[in-house]
């Protein structure tokens, strides 16, 4: 069974990365541009409302209530 990592940390920047810390300290890249076009995401090639992320609930959150897993996100990144 996997464990659930929270994100502690996040950074977005203008060409659609999260910079991610997790809990056990573990810091990790997360591509974001392949999601853009699938909802809800779609509103966040806005980049100005990209760069608005922040943790909430142990995971990466978006004005407009629009999140996206922890366990994507550990996933489907790659080591800082």
């Amino acid at each position: 069974m996997e464990t659930l990592l929270d994100v502690v940390k996040v950074e977005a920047t203008p060409d659609y990365l999260l910079h991610l810390e997790f809990e056990n300290g573990e810091k990790r890249i997360f591509d974001m541009s392949p999601y853009l076009d699938k909802k809800p995401f779609g509103i966040l090639k806005d980049a100005p409302l990209f760069s608005q992320a922040h943790i909430a609930y142990g995971t990466v959150v978006w004005p407009g209530e629009i999140d996206i897993a922890p366990e994507t996100l550990y996933d489907r990144s790659h080591p800082a």
